[in-house]
């Protein structure tokens, strides 16, 4: 299984419209390469089509081709632009026009991640007539060892929920790691992205979002 996360880290709105750019290309990029895309997760702000974070599944029949894709937008991204937003809290639109994102990429051995998670199916509470009220179809995934869970019943069939609760269960797996950081270690990491920063692995311009070669 291939994932992408999408983050605006701390960054201000503009940075989540970078993620939400991103986004609408990593969408036609798929088209293009016959790979499907799936939004696992999208945290959203209340700006339209702009996100804090996305998740992303990506599943090639050449298996190489979703992972080759998904490298593609690893690591930390700048959208040259002058802001689109025309107020905020400095006031007037603002003089800066560097925005950063990054992007993560994980592969995930679903085998391997069977054997520290326990899955449960139940019946799907949510709307969606007869099939979702008759079929256990929603999944709940737990990590043996933490406890954390998630329950997905987005997806009609059980097999397509069970793949997007392992996704959903393996971020917050890496949050949690990421929250129990050490002081030290989060300085480090920090610094680790500052670097990053400076030397992006994208650079994007304008409103139009354009790759600059």
């Amino acid at each position: 299984m291939i994932l992408l996360q999408l983050s605006a880290g701390q960054g201000p709105v503009e940075c989540s419209k970078a993620v939400g750019l991103a986004l609408k290309a990593i969408e036609k990029q798929c088209r293009e390469k016959g790979i499907k895309l799936d939004i696992v997760e999208a945290i959203a702000t209340k700006e339209r089509d702009c996100f804090k974070s996305a998740l992303l599944q990506l599943d090639s029949a050449k298996d190489n081709t979703a992972k080759q894709l998904a490298e593609s937008w690893q690591g930390a991204m700048l959208w040259v632009c002058q802001s689109p937003f025309s107020t905020n809290k400095q006031g007037p639109k603002r003089k800066r026009k560097n925005w950063f994102f990054s992007g993560q990429m994980y592969e995930i051995n679903e085998t391997q991640l069977d054997k520290v998670v326990t899955f449960q199916t139940c019946r799907a509470s949510g709307a969606g007539g007869q099939h979702v009220n008759t079929t256990d179809s929603a999944v709940r995934a737990t990590h043996t060892a933490t406890g954390i869970s998630v329950r997905v019943e987005s997806e009609r069939s059980q097999h397509a929920n069970k793949r997007m609760a392992r996704a959903l269960l393996f971020q917050k797996l890496e949050t949690a790691k990421l929250e129990q950081m050490t002081q030290q270690e989060k300085a480090r990491w920090q610094q680790h992205w500052e670097v990053e920063r400076g030397n992006p692995v994208k650079t994007f311009k304008g409103e139009n979002f354009s790759l600059v070669l």
